[in-house]
């Protein structure tokens, strides 16, 4: 067994890491759709304020594709690094799974990615759009190959054990298990409302300061359109993904409930606990403040239906029910407030007060952040709730880490912060330097240098943003 606290560490350490690199593909995945869109409402329309919107949020994707790139490599290299045992044992699925990832989207996005970002005036109005579409296709493939091996490691299938190691045997069930469509569905859904309480936030930020544009209209009105008719659905995704969840992993879901077993008599059904310290010692939920018969309604879809507890699992086979219990509850939380941003926001376009209210305009700032705080909220009760396992009852989490010290980790994870926060803090505050200028009219009209006839030379990502001073 290995040493408890450089277990640990390996954990704090992949998930600090990977709580950097998901803000930056979410984000990426929405924009990237969000500016198809807006490309194919100028080609449609020809107003020209769909073209500035267009140029300005390019900017700030180029920035952010760069961070998800960076941040990315990293991740992949702690699978070698500091769980080598799990890519032993799993590597066989989630090696090609990775792989196909690569060949399919990423190859797409590179090979797109230039002429979306410098080709306006070098390319034809059809084959720039074209290009734009396929790097934002390329974002949901890229989505559809990592949430296929993550959902694999969720509930496994397809698959038989040779000499202590996973052989695939049939790639269509290893691909499709069961928890993957839920869980592909949630999460692109969660970026392009990320992206639109982003978006959101970023035009209500001008119109405080009296930036009454119609540029910035536009941009707030097509968020609040998308989290009006989004948010409830992700609510609606969230509910089949936990009956999914219930049925494959029921100590997660019991852990996701504070809900330990015994606490109610036949027929009573379960409460819906708003509140609580679930005591992992003392094996109860302290403090509990409950709404009778909600649990089983909303678990089960009965009115006195039950769910296993967490009594019902081994000691060590349980979850941290005290983590899981409150980052659902943070991500429920936000995903209510959204459904009334959207809701309030229908409200005031009906009364025509949808730029001039500043009380909502602060409440659209105040929610800027908040798609992505309930990402990683997701993202922790997902991962934490299906612990102890790293391939669920395959492979205990113990079983896959490296043989590290806890010094060596505990260095290589200080200098992860150390970095992290220099590089990524300076790349997102640049990113918010650009929102803060907005959108510039007429910006793009022009050709730039490296046009036809002109001096041409390679260009990268991050070339693509300009400032003037």
């Amino acid at each position: 067994m290995p040493d408890s606290l450089a277990l640990d560490l390996a954990r704090v350490q992949f998930g600090f890491t990977i709580s950097f690199h998901i803000i930056f593909p979410a984000i990426t995945i929405g924009l990237a759709s969000y500016l198809a869109v807006l490309e194919g409402m100028w080609l449609y329309t020809r107003r020209t304020l769909y073209r500035d919107l267009y140029h300005f949020w390019a900017k700030i994707f180029a920035v952010n594709f760069g961070m998800g790139v960076v941040s990315g490599l990293v991740m992949a290299y702690q699978f070698g690094t500091n769980w080598s045992f799990f890519s032993e044992f799993a590597g066989s699925v989630t090696g090609p799974l990775l792989a196909y990832e690569v060949l399919t989207a990423f190859f797409l996005e590179a090979g797109f990615l230039g002429v979306m970002l410098f080709g306006w005036n070098r390319v034809g109005p059809g084959l720039h759009f074209f290009s734009t579409l396929a790097v934002a296709v390329g974002t949901l493939i890229s989505t559809f190959w990592i949430l296929a091996s993550n959902s694999w490691m969720q509930t496994p299938q397809g698959f038989e054990i040779v000499d202590g190691r996973v052989v695939p045997t049939d790639w269509l069930a290893v691909i499709f298990n069961p928890s993957f469509p839920y869980r592909l569905l949630h999460m692109s859904v969660a970026a392009f409302l990320a992206t639109a309480l982003f978006v959101g936030a970023s035009a209500a930020w001008h119109l405080l300061r009296g930036r009454d544009q119609p540029a910035i209209r536009k941009m707030f009105s097509m968020a609040l359109w998308m989290m009006l008719i989004v948010a409830p659905a992700q609510a609606l995704i969230g509910d089949l993904h936990g009956l999914n969840t219930l049925a494959h992993q029921p100590a997660k879901v019991a852990a996701m409930e504070g809900h330990w077993g015994g606490e109610n008599e036949p027929g009573e059904g379960l409460p819906l606990l708003l509140f609580g310290w679930p005591d992992m010692a003392a094996e109860t939920t302290r403090f509990a403040v409950g709404v009778p018969r909600l649990g089983s309604l909303i678990l089960t879809h009965s009115w006195d239906g039950t769910i296993p507890g967490l009594k019902d699992f081994a000691a060590e086979d349980r979850p941290n029910a005290t983590v899981v219990f409150w980052s659902f509850r943070v991500m429920v939380g936000l995903g209510l407030l959204m459904i009334l941003l959207g809701g309030l926001g229908l409200v005031q376009r009906w009364r025509g007060r949808l730029y001039r209210s500043r009380w909502f305009l602060r409440f659209a700032l105040a929610m800027g952040p908040a798609g992505l705080v309930a990402i990683l909220a997701g993202w922790y009760t997902t991962e934490i709730g299906r612990q102890p396992w790293v391939v669920y009852g395959l492979m205990r989490t113990g079983e896959a880490v490296s043989p590290h010290a806890p010094g060596t980790l505990a260095l290589s994870l200080g200098l992860f912060v150390v970095v992290y926060l220099f590089v990524f803090g300076a790349g997102i505050a640049y990113m918010l330097r650009l929102v803060r200028k907005g959108p510039v009219p007429d910006e793009g009209a022009e050709a730039t240098p490296g046009g036809p006839g002109q001096q041409r030379h390679a260009m990268r990502p991050l070339s693509a943003v300009t400032e003037e001073h």
